[in-house]
């Protein structure tokens, strides 16, 4: 059983990012390109906050998406989203809930979690042999 856990959870952590990054690759998608439409974001300005944040969004969607610079890139999307949660919902109200930030939390510790643990057995950061974190250490 325990070899059974070892080898799934690395694979499970891939199938994990694969989905975040893709649900996280429409926001980008949307204010960058209107696809999907959002109408919220027809008369974006690319320099500026939420023009930005597009901009973190696609390229750090699409480098979680094949694991590629995946700690760096999870660690910058977690900070937008914590950005995200103070800029936008924690005046609203103390309690995600109400407050309407439950997603920019779970997304903002859920980055976190990728910057710590990488992007598992089936990312590029795993096929260039591990990634490379600070001055030449390496995590496998």
């Amino acid at each position: 059983m325990a070899i059974l856990n070892q080898r799934w959870s690395e694979r499970m952590l891939s199938v994990l990012r694969v989905v975040a990054a893709l649900l996280f690759l429409q926001h980008g998608l949307a204010k960058l390109f209107a696809f999907p439409h959002v109408a919220m974001f027809d008369n974006l300005h690319l320099v500026s906050l939420t023009g930005l944040a597009g901009v973190i969004e696609l390229a750090g969607g699409a480098l979680l998406l094949v694991g590629l610079y995946t700690r760096i890139a999870a660690f910058v999307m977690s900070g937008e989203m914590a950005f995200a949660y103070f800029m936008s919902h924690a005046p609203r109200g103390f309690f995600p809930i109400l407050n309407g930030g439950e997603l920019a939390v779970l997304y903002c510790f859920l980055f976190l979690y990728f910057a710590v643990a990488g992007g598992g057995a089936w990312s590029l950061d795993e096929r260039r042999g591990g990634s490379v974190i600070g001055a030449g250490r390496r995590v496998a």
